[in-house]
């Protein structure tokens, strides 16, 4: 192979390709490499641009041997790192050709679901690990004890419900996931959700002392999505402002109209006076198993996965969710739909 068919080679590629001659100079490369390492790579040693040592050995195989291999070459990014999966390859008479096929995103959701299992685990370890203990001691030293043996049994049942409301979540999860990509046909009315969902939670405010209110616009509001689920995102939000941010005594529900890059759309803001949430956490809120404050999640029988689900849900309806707050001034999680 000479250096104008590899130009014409490398060139025809969707991906980053370099094509190395014999000399260990870069003879071409694509628009998609010089992109990647700078218009000046060709002509140059290759060594000048490509440095690590994993990727600096496939080369010299491929050069001096013969022999294709594959590596992993990281290259620094300014947000997040981005990972290629590089393919030196033996191209005839002393040349060799480097493919670099992009494995960022393949890789996260490996690790992803790695993270997933082990949460999964950790959260379900905790509740089992307390049954078995409590079962043991009901067997054992609190066999005679009728009060230990309430106060033990109230507390099973207490762990036992955590794990079935965190089953629970995982299933809606699964099930959210697998029907994001289809977009609802149904109409709904959304202020009619809205005061549903109120209505719903209005014991549990009561219960917590916090009043809840409706402001905005007045129905009906109509937009096409899915009434169970649209309810949900609402119920949740709504639950968590009553939960974590009921301190200040006010949760309100405000709905207004919001232009859309497509179009109009719908607000739902439920804001609260609570507390409020770092910053720092924010970008992470809807992560699975997230928590500001795992102790307290707990006790008030979060599982960690209510934002996740909301996150998924919105996008299925093609909104976006957002969430604003700053430390002592309370927390607005606003949802974004649009009404076509």
């Amino acid at each position: 192979m000479h250096a104008e068919m590899m130009r014409t080679i490398v060139a025809a590629m969707p991906f980053p390709v370099i094509g190395i001659g014999r000399d260990e100079r870069v003879a071409a490369a694509n628009p998609a490499a010089l992109a990647l390492f700078g218009a000046g790579i060709e002509g140059r040693h290759h060594l000048l641009s490509l440095r690590q040592p994993a990727l600096q050995e496939a080369i010299a195989a491929a050069l001096g041997q013969g022999v294709a291999g594959t590596v992993r070459h990281v290259i620094p990014g300014p947000s997040q790192d981005i990972t290629y999966r590089v393919t030196a390859a033996p191209a005839g008479e002393g040349y060799a050709l480097l493919t670099f096929e992009d494995v960022t995103e393949a890789e996260q959701m490996g690790q992803m679901r790695r993270d997933f299992v082990a949460n999964v685990s950790h959260e379900l370890r905790t509740p089992l690990t307390a049954l078995l203990g409590f079962i043991e001691t009901l067997r054992g030293a609190a066999k005679e004890d009728p009060a230990a043996r309430e106060r033990f049994l109230s507390i099973m049942e207490r762990e036992a419900s955590r794990m079935n409301r965190l089953i629970g979540d995982l299933l809606q999860l699964s099930r959210v996931e697998s029907q994001e990509r289809i977009r609802p046909t149904e109409r709904v009315d959304l202020h009619a959700l809205v005061a549903g969902a109120v209505a719903t939670l209005r014991p549990l405010a009561e219960g917590a002392e916090v009043a809840v209110e409706m402001t905005g616009e007045l129905g009906p509001l109509p937009l096409p999505g899915d009434a169970d689920q649209i309810t949900q995102v609402l119920v949740n939000l709504i639950e968590n402002a009553v939960k974590y941010g009921g301190a200040g005594g006010k949760v309100s529900i405000h709905i207004a109209r919001e232009q859309l890059p497509r179009g109009p759309g719908l607000r739902v803001d439920v804001m609260d006076q609570g507390e409020g949430i770092d910053p720092v956490h924010i970008p992470r809120l809807t992560e699975r198993f997230y928590r500001v404050d795992g102790h307290r999640s707990r006790e008030q029988g979060g599982t960690g996965l209510g934002l996740a689900i909301v996150k998924h849900i919105v996008q299925r309806h093609r909104g976006r969710i957002r969430i604003e707050s700053e430390r002592g001034k309370g927390s607005v999680f606003s949802v974004i739909l649009p009404e076509t």
